[in-house]
């Protein structure tokens, strides 16, 4: 009897911290978003006002902002990551000392902090003194002096290409693990017959990459959706509401204007796309295997 309830009497210590962790909070934010709760007034929830909150983000122009901002960071960050990880990848996979080295030195920057990134970030494209805003300008003459961090399109530009800084070495390591599993006799037989590179790449190697590929582009899409951090030390949001994410319009309703009611449904608005993207990717991958297995 013992050896039938001791696994299960181990799993009880890591249940209740997820209970209280996750659970319970995500049960608690959502009773939270039907009801009215200003920190500045009450000091708990107050009474349910029922889908007010949510309607009231679907006619609220910040919200809208914040969507359309986090629309066009994540395809624009996710089609890129993609590329230059499958590109990284098709690279990389030969083997000798220079390939492993480059392997170790990729994944620095996935090691570093995103906080961190946006702060470093921030100090190079600074139009005084930054290195990367003096090369440029050394560079390309007509750059010099340009104010990157206060054009709206120049900022998310910047927000895009650090975000990709970041997660390309991780999602590069996914695709060589993919690419490990691919046969070489199918290249070696398309090489004899006469195929270039370019046709192997698109007609033998990225067919059989389709399911790593599709785990990577929606990994990269959630994480995509929670930007935070590099928000708020590199942009802070701006200029203007220009790079305000969604994960960062959500933090400043709650803990800048206090409207934790509010707050909550907006938090659940961007759980429910992430569920939604997460089912859509299991289909995906279930259907994969059932042609797999045909």
């Amino acid at each position: 009897m013992k050896e039938r309830t001791l696994p299960y009497a181990l799993l009880v210590p890591a249940f209740v911290i997820v209970l209280a962790t996750t659970l319970y909070p995500l049960a608690y934010s959502f009773v939270t978003s039907f009801r009215e709760w200003d920190l500045t007034k009450q000091r708990r929830p107050g009474g349910f006002v029922g889908v007010e909150n949510y309607l009231h983000a679907a006619t609220e122009s910040g919200f809208q902002n914040s969507f359309w901002v986090t629309t066009i960071f994540v395809v624009t960050s996710v089609i890129l990551t993609v590329i230059l990880a499958m590109s990284l990848a098709l690279l990389l996979r030969r083997k000798g000392r220079m390939h492993t080295f480059t392997r170790i030195i990729l994944i620095l920057p996935f090691a570093m902090s995103p906080a961190l990134i946006g702060v470093s970030y921030r100090f190079m494209f600074n139009p005084e003194f930054g290195v990367l805003a003096k090369g440029l300008g050394a560079v390309f003459p007509a750059l010099e002096g340009t104010p990157w961090l206060a054009s709206p399109d120049l900022a998310m530009a910047i927000l895009v290409i650090t975000d990709v800084w970041h997660w390309t070495p991780y999602m590069t390591f996914m695709c060589l693990g993919g690419l490990a599993s691919i046969p070489r006799e199918t290249e070696e037989a398309a090489r004899i017959d006469g195929a270039s590179n370019l046709r192997i790449i698109f007609g033998i190697i990225l067919p059989q990459m389709k399911g790593v590929l599709l785990v990577t582009a929606v990994l990269k899409t959630i994480f995509a959706l929670k930007m935070f951090d590099q928000v708020v030390t590199l942009t802070g949001g701006g200029p203007g509401t220009s790079t305000e994410t969604m994960a960062f319009f959500i933090f400043n309703v709650g803990f800048k204007w206090f409207d934790m009611g509010y707050a909550s449904a907006l938090a659940w608005i961007l759980t429910v796309i992430m569920m939604v993207i997460s089912a859509w990717y299991v289909r995906m991958l279930l259907s994969e295997r059932k042609m797999a297995t045909a």
